[in-house]
């Protein structure tokens, strides 16, 4: 395929937007090459500037999970537009997709809107720390929670050690009040929790990783995490930026039957549209301003098109009983596709899938943690990227993203990926 236009258009970027992307991984750092300037796109295909077709398996990070451009979304931001755009006041659609989200979700009673993943997980933290009234928090190697500074640490020396920043910019201060824990390791959060007894405010997680590749807990990991929590008076948080509304009506916690204490939404819930939301039961939320001590604003958050959209893409998953079936068949589609190419070439791999969320590592071992996925052989990724570039699909450009299945593809876009798999390794 012939990418003259988006080489151009990324000349043009790098003049006046750091690095010609507005988000690293946009980049291509992880695979060379210039990155793909998108036109448009529809359904389960991306149009670049170049007039190529690409079956599209990123969806925009996970929201577009019945297809880009989905009528009733588009409707109704287009409805919403035309009364407005921002108000910087109570609007009803708030409290319509509000209630919506408290009726599909269990163990939530009140949820509040922000503008983004990042913005839910930093509020969700300073919650359960003004909460608890303490300071210290557990994340996971490989988890990632967006950019606040707490989420942006590093391994220390050993399981008890604090971590260390891996930005500039992030203080030392707020490295040391951040644990770092090994993904479907129950022992070592043990071992961090009886080093900082009294110390931890809450455990956040994502339920299923989504961010060093697809990578689902292990059996009795995530009820390990509840009964330390319970144990220790740790709230249990889960990320479900990428997981929630896509794995289930419910998300994780509906999927695995976990209660978590607090519940960061993004994605799917903002049909495409900036928007994140954190949830909790009363209790909890009631420690928010303007009710309770713990300060949190924003004055885009509820904005009326992203709650518009996010109202119409609720109000379909919730009254398409079969969507999440489909889209679990599809991907097991795929998954069994792609084994069956990838073994009869003798290509080294190994592929995770929960739901519609699935990625392939070319690993020999099994993948349950960021050490495992780092494992994968970086150079084979490459080449499979742009070898599936280069036929027509694209995928997320780092070998440590998962990918994000749409209703929108048929069984023909799924046959076609599978062979654009075979024709990468031929």
């Amino acid at each position: 395929m012939i990418y003259k236009r988006s080489s151009s258009l990324f000349l043009e970027a790098e003049k006046v937007i750091p690095g010609g992307v507005n988000s690293p991984v946009r980049a291509f750092k992880a695979v060379g090459g210039t990155p793909i300037f998108v036109e448009k796109a529809k359904g389960a295909y991306l149009y670049d500037e170049d007039g190529n077709q690409l079956i599209d398996y990123i969806n925009s990070w996970g929201p577009m999970i019945l297809g880009h451009a989905f009528k009733p979304v588009v409707d109704a931001v287009i409805e919403k537009a035309k009364k407005g755009t921002s108000f910087g006041m109570p609007t009803e659609i708030e409290t319509k997709i509000a209630e919506l989200a408290v009726s599909m979700v269990p163990n939530i009673d009140k949820i509040r809107f922000v503008n983004s993943g990042t913005e839910a997980c930093m509020s969700a933290v300073r919650l359960a720390r003004g909460f608890t009234n303490k300071d210290k928090i557990i994340k996971f190697a490989g988890c990632y929670h967006g950019h606040s500074d707490s989420f942006l640490i590093q391994a220390g020396s050993g399981a008890v050690t604090f971590g260390s920043p891996n930005s500039p910019g992030v203080t030392k201060g707020t490295a040391k009040d951040t644990l770092l824990a090994k993904y479907n390791d129950l022992d070592n959060v043990k071992a961090l929790i009886e080093a900082n007894k009294n110390e931890i405010a809450c455990i956040i997680i994502e339920p299923v990783a989504g961010n060093m590749g697809c990578i689902p807990p292990k059996k009795g990991f995530l009820e390990g995490l509840r009964t330390l929590c319970d144990a220790n008076d740790i709230l249990l948080i889960f990320d479900e930026v990428m997981t929630g509304f896509r794995l289930a009506k419910g998300g994780a916690q509906e999927l695995y039957n976990i209660k978590a204490d607090i519940v960061c939404f993004g994605k799917v819930i903002g049909g495409g549209l900036p928007v994140g939301a954190f949830a909790a039961r009363n209790e909890i939320m009631n420690y928010l301003a303007p009710l309770g001590p713990v300060y949190q604003a924003g004055t885009l958050s509820g904005n009326p098109l992203a709650m518009a959209a996010g109202l119409a893409m609720l109000t379909t998953l919730n009254t398409d009983t079969e969507v999440f079936n489909r889209l679990a068949q599809k991907t097991e589609y795929l998954h069994k596709g792609i084994a069956k190419v990838l073994n009869k070439l003798n290509i080294t791999h190994t592929i995770n899938r929960v739901g519609s969320m699935i990625s392939v590592h070319f690993s020999e071992t099994e993948v349950v943690d960021f050490d495992t996925a780092a494992k994968g052989n970086n150079n084979t990724f490459k080449n499979f990227f742009h070898g599936m570039l280069n036929n027509g699909v694209y995928i997320a450009p780092s070998a440590f993203e998962t990918w994000f299945i749409t209703d929108a593809l048929t069984y023909e876009d799924l046959d076609n990926t599978i062979l654009a798999c075979e024709n990468v390794f031929k």
